[in-house]
């Protein structure tokens, strides 16, 4: 392969092919740009600008994380009475107002109220952007079309955070006011984006109508979920355990932090779309989180050896075990998708989407507190139990994906569409 066909090739693999696949991949960079910068500044506004201790913006944004957690399955399931765009493009007009109300909050008690309400809304939302993105699309482009959204996201969360470097130079309270204005304004031309995506048609209502929590009596999914959900810890592991294990274990400069951040947003972006082929039957997806979690394993194995190193050699062991953990992100986010698209039935998808986000909420109450513990306070021998921990999560998965494959899904009226074709 020449040079010509080499860039070719690594165009493609990061920008969409026209149609639906670019239309979703914009809308979800424009709404990173708001996500990125809200990241990256929202601890410096709630404290400088609203005026609250870090406790207090701890102890709100845990409680919003506990709605979420119990608000998932229900809040899933809207979409499968409203449809997922009309719920998509009210939840980013609530996500709009409510951002906007920011600078409005006058105490601990205002704050909750907004972050609560924000998390309510980012639940029925999250859920209602993956269903309309599988049901918009014939099952062989829907694991692709999330993968370059993913990518388009990365983008967005870069431009985002560069926006953040100015705001928090400006340094005034003013500047963070401007921010989340300006963040509610992104978020509304993203409701733009959402509301010229092609109509689709109602998806028939089930034959066994079910309640909004029937979703957690399959047992065989809600496996998955746990499981699938357990094996997106590699985030945490990559930006909040490693920052921690390099500044307590290892002689090497804080300024590599910053560099393995952007080296996982750069090859997120170039590798996402390439990694994720293979991923689009249930077999496969399972076969992709399971490697996912057996690479999250040989990462941990290798980590420690830094806290032995010297000098550069130091800097190399870190680059090794970030490249591990950041293909371990790339292959287990296509497996999730792939399970996504292809588990929840047509007609109860919301629900079961929902359902199998549930997994990835528990990750985040127990993984921070937990990995932490185990990786950087045992001084080293903790990473080996965590190795063990993701090579029985990896190979785990793969038979309860059979499972579910044995068993029908609780409210399915019938085997899922080959392909819905979006209204005109």
């Amino acid at each position: 392969m020449g040079a010509r066909d080499t860039i070719r090739t690594a165009v493609r693999n990061v920008v969409p092919p026209a149609g639906l696949t670019r239309a979703l991949a914009a809308q979800a960079m424009v709404y990173a740009v708001g996500s990125g910068l809200f990241h990256a500044g929202s601890a410096v506004f709630f404290t400088r600008a609203l005026g609250l201790s870090a406790a207090q913006v701890g102890l709100g944004l845990s409680i919003a994380a506990g709605v979420s957690l119990l608000g998932t399955v229900p809040l899933g399931g809207l979409t499968d009475r409203y449809g997922p765009q009309r719920v998509w493009l009210v939840g980013l007009v609530l996500d709009a107002a409510l951002f906007a109300s920011y600078p409005f909050v006058g105490g601990f008690a205002g704050f909750l109220a907004v972050v609560v309400a924000l998390a309510m809304v980012d639940a029925s939302t999250g859920v209602a952007r993956q269903v309309y993105s599988i049901n918009a699309l014939p099952p062989a482009e829907r694991v692709t079309a999330m993968a370059y959204q993913r990518s388009s996201l990365n983008v967005g969360f870069g431009l985002g955070a560069v926006i953040s470097g100015l705001v928090l130079t400006v340094d005034t309270i003013e500047a963070y006011r401007g921010m989340v204005w300006f963040i509610a304004a992104v978020i509304l031309v993203t409701a733009l984006f959402v509301r010229r995506l092609p109509r689709l048609p109602q998806v028939t209502r089930p034959v066994e109508p079910m309640s909004r929590l029937a979703v957690l009596r399959d047992r065989p999914f809600m496996v998955v979920s746990l499981l699938s959900g357990l094996l997106t810890a590699h985030g945490v592991l990559y930006l909040t355990v490693l920052p921690l294990w390099i500044l307590t274990h290892t002689d090497a400069p804080k300024t590599i932090i910053a560099a393995l951040v952007l080296l996982n947003t750069v090859l997120i972006v170039a590798l996402q779309v390439r990694v994720s082929r293979g991923a689009d039957t249930a077999a496969g997806a399972a076969r992709a989180s399971r490697r996912g979690g057996l690479l999250i394993a040989v990462s941990c194995l290798v980590l420690p050896i830094s806290g032995l190193t010297r000098g550069p050699l130091t800097v190399v062991v870190l680059v090794a075990a970030a490249m591990l953990l950041i293909l371990a992100e790339l292959i287990e986010s296509a497996g999730t998708w792939g399970l996504t698209a292809t588990l929840p039935p047509d007609d109860q998808r919301g629900a079961y989407v929902g359902a199998l986000r549930l997994g990835e909420q528990v990750q985040y109450m127990i993984a921070p507190a937990g990995l932490t513990a185990l990786g950087v306070t045992t001084g080293g021998w903790g990473w080996y139990p965590l190795a063990a921990i993701f090579v029985l999560v990896g190979l785990a998965i793969v038979p309860a994906v059979a499972w579910t494959g044995r068993t029908r899904r609780l409210g399915a009226a019938r085997p899922e569409f080959e392909r819905v074709t979006p209204v005109p």
